[in-house]
């Protein structure tokens, strides 16, 4: 037994559980992946680019206690290759214990993915829906198995653009009206995921880090790169963002938790929006048509 995570309780041997943690190779889901990793538990990371991946990869099989890693590329941006990654692994595993959709960015500029989505709706949160329901099946046939999402309290100034989610028509303020929509989104989507899910083992949570400069936003331009460097003395690092996640990841107690918005292992502060159960019910049905999984649940 792990003793001494914050949040208490203690954490289990996790040797043969299966993690899969996107967006594993930067910021906080590289520290989450560091922070997981002495449990001996399988983790599965995903990224898009193999030297990343395999660094990553050389740095967890140093770790003390760390079970079998696998590294996988892809480009969550877009949906086929998200639908291949997990054709990979459900042929792979048989078991899937704990999904963590982590990976995130924000895009000043507006660019339409292949798919035809605006790319931060596309990343932040098709690719959340679109993996978690391809993982249905892996999920509901592990016992307690758990699923978390990385939000953020950017929610707060969020609103859904019912008639516009894509910012077709919407001034996006650099990337940041449709950066603050998707992690309502989020938030969203975790709430009516536990409302799916009730009934069976499955929980689902998501996650606020904190002010962490993550590197996203290296690619956006010179502003981006001056506006964390602006923040950078109010900025937490990468291990203080990821503590959460791990928490949700290995903890016992954790299990207490469903539907939940967590920030510092404890419960988060929601908005009006983000308490919506209607708007959560109506982003589910748009989101099965985003994906083409209408019928998977």
């Amino acid at each position: 037994m792990v003793k001494g995570l914050r949040g208490g309780g203690q954490i289990s041997d996790l040797s043969g559980k299966v993690v899969l943690l996107t967006g594993a190779t930067r910021g906080i889901g590289r520290k989450a992946a560091h922070g997981i990793a002495p449990t001996g538990a399988t983790i599965v990371v995903v990224g898009r680019d193999k030297e990343r991946v395999d660094m990553l990869i050389s740095e967890l099989e140093q770790i003390e206690g760390c079970g079998p890693v696998h590294g996988e590329i892809c480009d969550l941006l877009v949906q086929k290759e998200i639908r291949s990654l997990a054709d990979r692994f459900n042929n792979q595993f048989d078991r899937l214990d704990v999904l963590i959709n982590n990976a995130g960015a924000i895009f000043t500029k507006k660019i339409t993915t292949v798919d035809g989505f605006e790319r931060t709706w596309a990343l932040n949160h098709n690719a959340y829906f679109l993996l978690t329901s391809l993982l249905k099946d892996k999920l509901l046939t592990t016992p307690d198995s758990r699923v978390i999402s990385t939000a953020s309290d950017a929610h707060v100034p969020g609103r859904m653009g019912w008639d516009d989610l894509q910012y077709e028509r919407r001034g996006n303020r650099n990337g940041w009206s449709s950066y603050c929509q998707s992690k309502l989104a989020n938030i969203l989507f975790t709430k009516e995921l536990a409302k799916k899910l009730e009934g069976t083992s499955v929980t689902a949570n998501c996650i606020h880090p904190g002010f962490v400069n993550t590197g996203f936003s290296r690619n956006n331009g010179i502003i981006g790169r001056l506006l964390m460097a602006l923040t950078w003395p109010v900025q937490r690092n990468s291990t203080k963002g990821a503590e959460t996640i791990v928490w949700l990841a290995i903890s016992d107690k954790a299990r207490q938790h469903n539907g939940d918005y967590l920030y510092n292992c404890k419960l988060g502060r929601l908005t009006k929006a983000a308490k919506n159960e209607e708007d959560a019910a109506r982003l589910w049905l748009l989101s099965e048509e985003m994906t083409g999984t209408s019928g998977v649940w």
